[in-house]
């Protein structure tokens, strides 16, 4: 029998990333000498110093991918950016200096895209996180995230701790947030197509339809974390995303879906409502060199999948 020499601790083990590694692990990509722990703000409460360094006590984690966070989409960042800045500034500080504390051997935080500078050039890549102010919609998850960047290398420098970071792209799959007014656009889109199927009325979507974003399916990037616990060892982050020719417009993401529902009716776009950043497009070109074989869900495939199991799991993945 193979003895376990690695404890994985995974914040935020129930939101989106957390049940894709979750099925990722459980469908075989776990190895014998892994043990993985998936933990949520019901075990602790990332915010509390103490609860934190309770919960690193009693489970030993060797290593750890951080995914807790406060998030939410567009307009719940735009009316509470100061909660974000500050709910996520204590979970990443608390994480990452209990992590320190307890000798854990490696962290893998999750960072997003709207960390990089609003005013840019594309596409943008992992040099130039700090070149410039975020788009001002978000901007207090947006420099909580840049933070971890700071502290990871802090801890490289003072320590030596090999405490790194990931940046994917828009993440959607099952287990989404699919609160219309509070998550992300496309799972919002998802339950606003199911509704507008239901009573046979036309689907709104807010803004204008032509923001472009690069989406990635949640259990591809599952496999690319592992990936990144087990093998990738720079400080600096790296953008898990597929390539910039995979970008789609929101209009575009909003017919999949409507394929995928098999929803007839019209779409409207309410141009009163904020489009957000325009786009942010990323390349992968550092995870290419890496990975160069890496296959990625075809989009259409991917939104088909999520939402046949939003549609199986409404009663609950609608709250």
């Amino acid at each position: 029998m193979t003895e376990v020499t690695k404890r994985i601790l995974v914040t935020g083990g129930t939101g989106l990333v957390g049940r894709a590694i979750e099925k990722v692990v459980a469908d075989g990509e776990g190895q014998p000498d892994e043990e993985w722990i998936f933990v949520s703000s019901r075990d602790a409460d990332l915010t509390s110093s103490s609860e934190t360094k309770a919960l690193f006590e009693r489970h030993k984690p060797t290593h750890v991918i951080h995914l807790a966070a406060m998030v939410g989409g567009l307009f719940k960042n735009i009316r509470s950016n100061l909660d974000f800045w500050r709910t996520n500034i204590h979970i990443n500080d608390n994480v990452l200096q209990s992590a320190h504390e307890s000798g854990v051997q490696k962290v893998v935080s999750c960072l997003s895209t709207c960390i990089f500078p609003d005013k840019t050039t594309y596409p943008i890549d992992e040099t130039m996180i700090h070149n410039g102010p975020p788009h001002s919609s978000n901007f207090g998850y947006s420099y909580a995230k840049r933070m971890i960047d700071v502290q990871n290398r802090g801890y490289s420098e003072q320590h030596g701790r090999r405490f790194t970071a990931v940046i994917p792209t828009n993440v959607f799959g099952p287990h989404d947030n699919f609160n219309i007014e509070d998550g992300h656009v496309l799972p919002g889109l998802i339950h606003k197509v199911y509704l507008a199927k239901q009573s046979d009325s036309a689907l709104t979507v807010w803004g204008t339809g032509k923001p472009r974003r690069q989406f990635i399916y949640s259990l591809d990037l599952a496999r690319l974390f592992i990936w990144v616990l087990r093998e990738y060892d720079e400080v600096e982050p790296i953008i898990l995303s597929v390539g910039e020719e995979d970008e789609v417009s929101i209009r575009e993401a909003a017919e999949a879906i409507a394929e995928a529902m098999e929803f007839r009716g019209e779409l409207v776009f309410d141009t009163t409502k904020s489009d957000g950043q325009f786009k942010k497009t990323a390349s992968n070109a550092k995870l290419q060199r890496y990975l160069p074989e890496f296959q990625f869900t075809p989009f259409r495939k991917a939104v088909k999948e999520t939402c046949a199991w939003f549609n199986a799991n409404y009663a609950n993945a609608r709250k």
